[in-house]
C-alpha cells in the first residue's frame, strides 16, 4: 500500500484512479474514528491545501486496502475530525501573541550584543 521513499522520511501512496491513471501521494495523517481506520493523503502534484481522505480496509486476502467514503454523514466527521486533528498541530503556533515575539527579540539582541564584546 505505502512504499518509504529512499530519498526521503515520509511514506509515498501511488493510487489508481477508474481511467487506470496512477498518481503519488504523501500521507497527510492518519486517524481512527468509530472503529475504522482513515488516512488523509496530499498529491505530490497539486493544491498544498487539498488532500484525500481515505478509508483503510482488508480485501478477501487480508490485504490492506484504500477505499473511497461514500457515505457522505461518514465522510463529513471524519473530515471533521482531520481537519480537528490538523488545526491542533497549528494551534501551538497561534498562542504565539506579540509579547513573546518581542522578548524573544530582546533576548536575541543581548545575545548579540554580548557576542560583540
Amino acid at each position: 500500500m505505502a512504499a518509504k521513499n529512499e530519498n526521503h522520511e515520509y511514506d509515498v501512496y501511488t493510487l489508481t484512479d477508474e481511467d487506470g491513471n496512477e498518481s503519488q501521494f504523501e500521507l497527510l495523517g492518519n486517524l481512527e474514528l468509530d472503529g475504522n481506520k482513515y488516512v488523509a493523503l496530499i498529491p505530490f502534484e497539486g493544491e498544498d491545501d487539498e488532500y484525500v481522505i481515505l478509508k483503510i480496509s482488508t480485501d478477501e486476502s487480508g490485504n490492506e486496502i484504500l477505499l473511497t467514503i461514500d457515505d457522505d454523514d461518514e465522510f463529513d466527521r471524519v473530515a471533521d475530525a482531520f481537519e480537528d486533528s490538523f488545526m491542533g498541530e497549528y494551534d501551538l503556533d497561534e498562542e504565539l501573541d506579540a509579547e513573546d515575539f518581542d522578548e524573544f527579540d530582546e533576548e536575541e539582541e543581548e545575545d548579540l550584543e554580548d557576542e560583540d564584546e
